[in-house]
């Protein structure tokens, strides 16, 4: 698998000459979600899981130098059962190991982050089966993905700075490594599947 500046470096020159594309597509996801705390905790709740959906697969399909659209931000809507009780159930389980301590919930939530990718490539499976396949996809590689997400750090302090106007070009860069990270993930498992098989044959 890549190291975590490779992977970070993968990101800036897969949006190289789409930045302004990327940054729109999250000024709108930011828009939207804003505006749906009108409602308090039920209007992101309902729209949460469809576009972190869409959001998420965008950076998956541009990781994968496939044509992408601003409005792949929308996709989710039409697998709306699955996406919102992916989120729903990644909200509640979270929150309950958050309970116990903060460290069991910043676990819980590496180990689920793969979900909505895995729903991606797989539609036709539960939200249920996204998060078991998510915690198993992680297993001796959450330290990893920690230790990525905390390399984002300087942009963090940038983004306070910046009054949270960062966040634009942040989210992006983020989820687009961490869409590469899922990528190297697969490759690597499918590695180790062609390598037993071999073994077998």
């Amino acid at each position: 698998m890549k190291t975590n500046s490779e992977l970070r470096a993968l990101a800036r020159s897969q949006l190289k000459g789409s930045w302004l594309i990327a940054v729109g597509l999250t000024l709108i996801y930011c828009i939207i979600i804003g505006a749906s705390n009108i409602i308090p905790g039920i209007g992101p709740l309902f729209i949460g899981g469809p576009l972190t959906f869409g959001f998420l697969g965008y950076f998956l399909k541009k990781a994968r130098g496939e044509q992408v659209e601003i409005e792949n931000l929308f996709d989710g809507f039409k697998l709306f059962g699955s996406t919102f009780l992916l989120y729903l159930l990644q909200c509640i389980f979270i929150a309950l190991w958050s309970c116990l301590l903060i460290i069991p919930g910043i676990v819980k939530c590496l180990s689920y982050s793969m979900s909505f990718f895995i729903l991606k490539d797989n539609p036709e499976i539960g939200a249920m089966e996204a998060i078991n396949q998510s915690r198993k996809m992680m297993v001796g590689h959450k330290g990893k993905l920690f230790l990525l997400c905390l390399s984002f750090s300087g942009w963090i302090f940038l983004t306070c700075l910046s009054f949270g106007i960062g966040l634009l070009w942040l989210y992006p860069y983020m989820s687009l490594s961490i869409a590469n990270f899922y990528e190297g993930l697969k490759q690597n498992q499918s590695n180790i599947s062609n390598q037993a098989e071999n073994q077998v044959g």
